[in-house]
């Protein structure tokens, strides 16, 4: 054998597949089938309402029950997740933040009423609150408040569940919104930094290295997977540094960089999507490539999920690019094979020197916390920057614009289209089921819990844990502990980004629109006015935003109020303001229930203005929306954004005149 490679070969990391949908009962199905595969860790993804703090049964959970994820409502449904899953070797991820506290506490009640000592349970919450201000959209309460309960958790788990990573710093959906690696370092960091500050006033000095080792990070991984890998090593090193330097942590054992990662999902696309499944390859390498910042625990998204909901087969596939990458190649006999090289250090060194100053940038802003507003709009600008490349062709993408001539792809041939799409009964069994479990609960008990939470929530001295786990053992829901903190907290509605964004620079396409915008609204009388709006609980608002920034740079009035609005919100705004178009956005699945509802509340309150819609649509979801009355549809497949612009113009002239006419 060769002196190059390791005396063994390295342990695969922990193998993910991103899962859940529906039921309880449906997804641990799945699980337990993921698990016979060869998955070693489970990933599991829940439903707006359980991410936001809302029961099923809620207003505003309305047609995304089970949608993106499982509905978990109380104790009962994550015993039935888990039911038949070993807690005490199982390594559980769970995509949570603003909620995470409760879904946790859920997990400790099963884990404990089958009779496992918490002290063994491994696994993660994701946690990260600012993120979800910047990007992703499942905050529930303010920042103060938020962080709190960010700080209490970490706090509880260092002793009490010390196997837990209690929070993952999470860049992965910072690069989703758009950030560029050296926004992805420096605001991960700098979120990683506010945590820490809070959390150290709640921990004895002995006990705060610990919580140090306890961080871990959650990461993208795109295309550029050079670039990408050096990204990795730039975060390891100013992580370390960050550990030493402000916080006087000096054992090798916390220093270390700790991440789990899932692959890029923006660079996926809706044309050609079978070549989704060579950049997944490709990206993972970045992630698995240099040992010593390989990735702890990776899960990869699914060729299909720029078109829907991905199938128990299409996960698979996913699982098995792992299982190939990890058994079949020689990745894990060799030592670090970046280790020494020039062009990955100097690429490192780089990333390093513009996080640096970026991290500056956001300390001279008070913080994370106090810098969500200009984190916001940097990343809007990004995205804007992005998207721009590829419309102007510098940034190629194949299949989308470049090499788009192809053969249809056999794999969405099927009566499926390719994708899973959730039986809209999921919902009404789920508000008869949590409307039982209420009915049969002992409510004394589930009051007196709740009060103490409320009590615990009202004094700022006091760990909100131990009252958070009192209430899931008595059998509150998901909605009656986020409702006792909304009361105690208050709301929140975080920074669009839109306002503060600069302008695009000029080119000849956006000048002609403008000249047409101009025409116009000398017609209208008026300056031609979008309402851009994301009806449900869909938190993903980085179209909607690019969007409204370029209506707003083609010359257009836009009202953009940012995420989680009702359908009879969205019908009042846009009487109140008179616009002249409404376009909505939903990428949750939920296009279904909401888009017929916001036309019937336009229709009520009598608007007669022309609706687009874009997102994350199948083609015979598009053909029913367009039935009943939506004028427009874009999905992923439609990039460029100035000739979107250009028909949706179009569309209000032709309206007026139809109006004129009559």
């Amino acid at each position: 054998m060769s002196d190059a490679r390791l005396p063994e070969r390295d342990r695969p990391w922990v193998m993910r597949t991103y899962a859940g949908h529906s039921t309880a009962k449906e997804s641990n199905e799945l699980y337990r089938r993921n698990i016979e595969k060869g998955q070693t860790g489970l990933s599991i993804a829940f439903d707006l309402p359980t991410q936001t703090g809302y029961d099923p049964d809620d207003e505003l959970a309305r047609g995304e029950v089970g949608k993106v994820g499982v509905s978990v409502a109380h104790k009962g449904d994550m015993h039935t997740l888990l039911d038949g899953i070993p807690l005490q070797e199982m390594n559980t991820s769970m995509t949570i933040n603003a909620t995470a506290a409760w879904l946790l506490a859920l997990y400790m009640t099963v884990g404990e009423e089958n009779g496992i000592d918490t002290s063994v349970l491994q696994g993660t919450t994701q946690n990260d609150i600012i993120k979800e201000f910047l990007s992703r959209g499942t905050y529930a309460f303010p920042p103060g408040p938020s962080m709190r309960l960010i700080a209490d958790m970490i706090a509880y788990t260092v002793d009490e569940v010390p196997k837990w990573n209690p929070i993952n710093i999470c860049s992965y959906h910072l690069q989703e919104a758009g950030a560029t690696p050296v926004q992805e370092i420096a605001y991960a960091l700098s979120t990683a930094r506010a945590v820490l500050d809070q959390v150290r006033e709640r921990v004895t000095e002995e006990t705060f290295p610990r919580v140090f080792g306890r961080i871990s990070f959650f990461v993208n991984a795109g295309i550029r997977f050079i670039e990408e890998h050096a990204k990795l090593r730039a975060m390891s090193q100013l992580w370390r540094e960050l550990g030493r330097e402000r916080y006087g942590v000096d054992d090798q054992r916390y220093l270390r960089f700790r991440y789990g990662v899932q692959v890029n999902s923006l660079g996926l696309t809706e044309q050609q999507p079978e070549n989704n499944v060579i950049r997944i390859v490709l990206e993972a390498l970045a992630v698995t490539l240099g040992r010593n910042v390989r990735a702890r625990a990776i899960q990869l998204p699914a060729w299909n999920e720029a078109l829907g909901l991905p199938r128990p087969w299409d996960q698979q596939w996913s699982l098995r690019i792992q299982q190939i990458l990890a058994l079949e190649t020689d990745l894990l006999e060799y030592p670090d094979i970046f280790e020494g090289s020039k062009v990955m250090d100097g690429l490192a060194a780089e990333l390093m020197e513009g996080a640096r100053a970026e991290m500056a940038v956001v300390e001279e802003h008070g913080g994370a916390v106090k810098a969500v507003d200009y984190m916001k709009t940097q990343l809007v600008e990004s995205h804007r920057e992005r998207v721009a490349r590829i419309e102007r062709g510098e940034q190629k993408v194949v299949g989308q614009n470049v090499y788009t001539t192809a053969e249809p792809s056999p794999l969405q041939a099927g009566e499926d289209g390719g994708i899973l799409t959730v039986d809209p009964e999921v919902e009404r069994a789920q508000v008869e089921a949590v409307e039982r479990w209420r009915a049969e609960r002992d409510e004394a008990a589930v009051r007196a819990a709740l009060a103490e939470l409320r009590a615990a929530a009202e004094n700022e001295s006091l760990n909100v844990m131990p009252a958070t786990l009192a209430a899931a053992r008595a059998g509150a829901t998901t909605g009656e502990w986020a409702g006792v903190l909304r009361e105690v907290f208050g709301e929140y509605r975080a920074p669009t980004g839109v306002e503060g964004a600069a302008a695009i620079p000029d080119d000849e396409a956006l000048h002609e629109l403008r000249e047409k915008v101009d025409r116009l609204s000398e017609a209208l009388g008026r300056r031609v006015k979008i309402l851009v709006g994301k009806p449900g609980l869909d938190g993903h608002s980085n179209g909607a935003e690019q969007i409204a920034v370029r209506a707003r740079d083609a010359g257009m009035d836009v009202v953009y109020e940012g995420i989680r609005l009702t359908p009879s919100r969205i019908a009042a705004t846009a009487v109140q303001e008179g616009v002249h178009v409404v376009g909505l956005s939903i990428l949750s699945g939920s296009h279904r229930e909401l888009i017929p509802e916001v036309l019937r509340e336009l229709r009520e309150a009598g608007a007669d203005v022309p609706v687009v819609v874009g997102g994350i649509i199948p083609p015979a979801d598009a053909e029913r929306l367009m039935q009943a009355g939506v004028a427009r549809v874009y999905t992923p497949k439609d990039f460029e954004l100035t000739r979107i612009m250009g028909d949706i113009v179009d569309l209000v002239a032709e309206h007026h005149s139809a109006a004129a006419t009559a």
